[in-house]
């Protein structure tokens, strides 16, 4: 007898945090580490900022453009922060879970909602703090990238999105980089292994 290797349903993990908490920099080097795992470039309104590449760390559009896309219904989640527009396109989503692959989305708070409501079976809420508001607050002034108003309110809006993590189904605290990643790979292990996200029909043994 032989196994049977037909794909079990794709899988979409979301990561989420307040802005500062390391999660995009845990989701580049996850991309990198962790085999299978692939990535969704989100469409932003806002301008690219340093070292940003356009189509690989988001696809730039002009608000008209983004608004013709909501219309289209080419998003599977959007949401306006900090007066840009960010959406994550729902084709690549769809056709993951269809063929069995993963993809790993870097959205905030609004988008994870929606996005758990689309695919309520398929999506997996990662949060991601950091070990203190003050760690926080070092963070996004080391940054370099918004004033001291900007971080203010950026700081503001972390304290109310810190209590959304009891939504989330895994919690990761970003002491390090190293760690964070190690974590997030035993999820992704993890729900993989899942009975629930074998292909229908599917039987472990086949003659």
């Amino acid at each position: 007898m032989e196994v049977d290797k037909r794909p079990r349903r794709g899988i979409i993990f979301i990561l989420s945090g307040p802005s500062g908490a390391g999660k995009t920099t845990i989701s580049r080097a996850a991309l990198t580490k962790i085999d299978g795992l692939g990535a969704s470039v989100s469409v932003t309104t806002r301008p690219p900022r340093a070292g940003e590449t356009p189509g690989l760390d988001y696809h730039f559009v002009s608000s008209a453009e983004f608004q013709r896309r909501v219309k289209a219904g080419e998003f599977a989640e959007f949401a306006q922060v900090f007066q840009a527009n960010y959406g994550t396109p729902r084709g690549p989503l769809d056709q993951a879970i269809s063929c069995g692959g993963d993809v790993l989305l870097d959205i905030d708070i609004q988008g994870a909602r929606q996005i758990r409501a689309r695919y309520p079976h398929d999506a997996v809420g990662i949060f991601v703090l950091p070990p203190s508001f003050a760690e926080l607050g070092e963070r996004l002034r080391g940054r370099g990238t918004e004033s001291p108003v900007e971080i203010a309110r950026r700081l503001n809006r972390a304290r109310d999105e810190a209590s959304a993590f009891p939504d989330y189904d895994y919690l990761i605290v970003n002491v390090s980089g190293t760690d964070s990643l190690a974590r997030l790979a035993t999820v992704v292990d993890a729900e993989r292994m899942k009975v629930s996200r074998l292909a229908r029909g599917f039987v472990p043994w086949k003659a």
